[in-house]
């Protein structure tokens, strides 16, 4: 039997590594990524572009191949905000709950609560080459959080492949089997040739 294929986990959000592992288990090794790398300034204008600027870095740090992904929560009231600047929406230094605080206040009693998640997730290999997907999950906003687990905002997302419920009240299971981070990664082992 053949070993898993290492990449080398670009996201220094513990959030996000702990969904991606979950996701990836049995198809790819993840490697932490190292101490001593800086932050990646993700400045760039869409998904794809702040994945890759992450995904380079590492493979350019390490010299092995890496993987990184991106999020943002489209929000149709919203003319697509926050989109590429979900994670800081609310100011730099900004917490999940300052976020969710925002959207909730900026939707205020909007009758369209429509919103969808979009991720792209890149493995970049040392020699240049880069696989990328995406993976959409469509829901709509709910008019409070509801729910204590997840992250970000899943505690105002309530998917529409789902039964009602928000993220944050699904096990780690059901939210992976129908979100947005869960279906680019299954797309990227599909690419992979997994």
């Amino acid at each position: 039997m053949s070993e898993l294929p290492e990449l080398v986990c670009a996201s220094a959000n513990p959030d996000k590594v702990a969904e991606i592992e979950y996701i990836l288990r049995g198809v790819v090794q993840l490697v932490p990524r190292p101490a001593g790398v800086p932050d990646v300034v993700e400045d760039a204008d869409t998904l794809e572009g702040n994945a890759r600027l992450k995904a380079v870095a590492i493979c350019e740090a390490t010299g092995r191949p890496s993987i990184a992904d991106d999020t943002g929560l489209e929000v149709v009231a919203l003319g697509g905000e926050p989109g590429v600047f979900s994670a800081r929406w609310a100011g730099e230094g900004c917490t999940y709950a300052d976020n969710r605080r925002k959207l909730l206040a900026e939707l205020g009693d909007a009758a369209d609560r429509r919103a969808r998640f979009r991720t792209c997730a890149l493995v970049r290999w040392p020699d240049g080459r880069e696989v990328a997907v995406d993976g959409v999950c469509d829901g709509v906003i709910t008019q409070a959080e509801i729910g204590d687990g997840g992250f970000g905002y899943d505690a105002v997302f309530a998917p529409v492949d789902g039964d009602g419920r928000t993220f944050a009240q699904m096990t780690e299971g059901e939210k992976h089997a129908i979100s947005h981070r869960g279906r680019a990664f299954r797309n990227l082992v599909v690419a992979l040739g997994g």
